[in-house]
């Protein structure tokens, strides 16, 4: 069993060359074949809008940066989107935006997400990454048909997500959008930011117990990269870039030693900060790759930090699943079952 001791040495080990991390990259990778299959899961990401009425120090679409085109999809962007996917192989997309709680958007999302399944005939796999919510607007998403929610806690530690969000943020608010998402019967996912300012390796260390504890189902994690223009951008950096990136690939490989049978995405930032990052990322143990489907004339405007990869992804080299197969990690049928009340018995029903 991996214990914190574990954990901190090797978040500690001296910061360098990758290729001294080989051995905990190859031992998380043979866990991932082990326990989800060697293949990569594909997720179409669609990004609805950059309109967000959050402030986060750290996010380049913040709502008070007034240097951003703001752009919103029309419906039938989305949808087209939705269909490339489908007609691809794809099994699922991912619809992103920046977090409004409006009327008018939550009508939109829960139209959206009925029509993607009524012209895949039910089987496109829908994931979604729009923010906190109240409970009656996640389980409106998910009765029209979405299945899984990211929703990142960005600092599992309540002092640093305080450093990294305005005062009119509440963790304890986010916290409890995590526990009414699985209420609701989503597979729950959330991630932090890796290298942020003020953030120790413990802190680091402490995410991954976070996320056992949890027990979530999947985790997008990846490093913190500066957006111009932002409060945070200013604050001295706890570690440069190259560190970033490997302490993020060290926290990926040692999150699936920890978490064998949950999905890990190799993110985008991942590729921002090198030029295979998202597939050094799936060397790590990762198994999910999310290319960009949003149109090319508006992706600019999506720029959640610098040097945001633009272009789709080149998943040559990778065992890629396009056989529609939602991808959905073994963890939350395990956690469905252990949750299934028993028979008088003794026996599960």
């Amino acid at each position: 069993m991996i214990t914190r001791k574990d954990l901190i040495e090797n978040l500690k080990a001296p910061l360098g060359e990758l290729e001294a991390d080989r051995e905990l990259f190859a031992a998380a990778a043979a866990q991932r074949d082990r326990m989800v299959g060697s293949r990569v899961h594909v997720r179409g990401l669609i990004e609805l809008s950059n309109r967000c009425r959050k402030n986060c120090l750290y996010c380049g679409i913040r709502s008070g940066n007034p240097a951003v085109e703001r752009y919103e999809l029309t419906d039938e962007q989305v949808l087209a989107a939705a269909e490339r996917a489908w007609r691809a192989g794809y099994g699922s997309v991912v619809l992103q935006a920046g977090e409004r709680t409006d009327g008018a958007f939550v009508d939109r999302v829960e139209r959206l997400v009925k029509r993607i399944k009524e012209r895949s005939n039910g089987g496109m796999g829908i994931t979604l990454s729009l923010g906190e919510q109240a409970r009656a607007t996640y389980r409106r998403w998910f009765e029209a048909g979405a299945h899984r929610y990211l929703l990142r806690i960005e600092a599992s530690s309540p002092e640093l997500y305080a450093r990294i969000h305005p005062a009119d943020h509440s963790y304890r608010e986010r916290m409890d959008c995590l526990r009414v998402l699985r209420d609701e019967g989503y597979q729950v996912g959330t991630g932090v930011m890796i290298g942020l300012p003020f953030q120790r390796v413990e802190d680091l260390v402490d995410d991954l117990l976070f996320f056992r504890e949890l027990d979530i189902d999947m985790c997008g994690m990846g490093p913190y990269i500066e957006a111009p223009g932002t409060p945070l951008a200013t604050s001295p950096e706890a570690f440069s870039r190259a560190e970033r990136l490997q302490l993020s690939l060290r926290m990926i490989a040692l999150l699936r030693l920890l978490m064998p049978d949950i999905n890990i995405a190799a993110t985008t930032a991942l590729h921002a900060l090198h030029p295979q990052g998202r597939e050094l990322g799936i060397a790590a143990g990762a198994n999910v790759m999310m290319p960009n489907l949003t149109p090319a004339a508006v992706r600019e405007g999506y720029r959640l930090y610098d040097n945001k990869p633009l272009a789709d992804t080149d998943l040559r080299g990778f065992e890629v699943v396009f056989d529609r197969a939602w991808g959905d990690a073994p963890h939350f049928a395990a956690r469905r079952k252990a949750s299934e009340p028993l028979a008088e018995d003794g026996s599960e029903k």
